[in-house]
């Protein structure tokens, strides 16, 4: 079977998220950002950083304003924490992702290592894109409900706004080349109450000593805001550059991530 057929067969079979999940996602997403209040003696008891530079991209249509609690709450840990600095995501559009490349090596030089890239849905897609093109200036990639994998093109609510605001600017990688994992350590959380993209897209397939999927409870658009997320990204970012190892979830985390692998 050749891949144009393989393709077609795996878009076919993954279809967006059910009805109910995209109806209830503003619902949900405000719970996560109201359960935070309760969570943040919690949180911020988590290890203190190392320093090193964290960029969070955001997802299609968000911008760094959206993202802005989660990076003063690394600022907060000890980690030099920004956003992408290219106002709202609209997509791939003319040199975006050169001029995101330029930004990770700054943020690099400036905090004196490799930095951290944390992407929400389409910005996880820029991440593991970013890490690929310059492995060397980046220690491990998180991404945050991404469908970078495959049937990504009909498991997604947004699809068609994003080719209708894109028609000549579309992801151009092809998709077997798009789902394989960057040469950097890489964690992709997923949910399977995601009520935008149908969360097998989300997830890394295949078999790869440096990758991870972890399951958490939570909508697709509070990601950014989801307690048991800030908990996982304060873990993954304690660990040492060059001695990362795979999540370990604990007896009483079993509600938080329900699945790891």
């Amino acid at each position: 079977m050749n891949n144009t057929a393989l393709k077609s067969e795996v878009d076919e079979a993954m279809p967006p998220p059910h009805i109910l999940l995209a109806l209830t996602e503003a619902q949900r997403a405000m719970s996560e950002i109201a359960s935070l209040a309760l969570c943040r003696r919690w949180l911020r008891s988590q290890p203190a950083g190392d320093g090193h530079g964290v960029m969070v991209i955001p997802g299609f249509l968000s911008d760094d304003r959206y993202n802005g609690p989660l990076c003063r709450y690394l600022q907060s840990l000890g980690y030099q924490a920004v956003g992408w600095q290219e106002g709202r995501n609209m997509g791939p559009r003319g040199d975006l992702l050169e001029r995101a490349l330029e930004r990770v090596s700054q943020l690099a030089a400036d905090s004196g290592g490799a930095v951290t890239l944390v992407g929400h849905s389409l910005g996880g897609i820029y991440a593991r894109e970013l890490a690929k093109q310059a492995p060397h200036q980046v220690r491990q990639v998180i991404t945050l409900g991404s469908p970078f994998g495959e049937g990504r093109d009909t498991g997604s609510y947004p699809r068609r706004l994003f080719s209708l605001l894109n028609p000549d600017n579309e992801i151009s990688i092809d998709q077997y080349v798009l789902a394989q994992p960057p040469r950097v350590p890489t964690t992709a959380v997923y949910s399977r109450g995601d009520g935008v993209v149908n969360w097998r897209s989300a997830i890394q397939q295949g078999s790869f000593p440096q990758a991870q999927n972890i399951e958490v409870i939570g909508s697709h658009c509070g990601m950014t805001y989801n307690p048991s997320i800030w908990y996982l990204l304060a873990e993954r970012l304690a660990q040492a550059q060059g001695q990362w190892q795979p999540f370990e979830r604990r007896s009483w985390q079993g509600m938080m991530f329900p699945t790891v692998g």
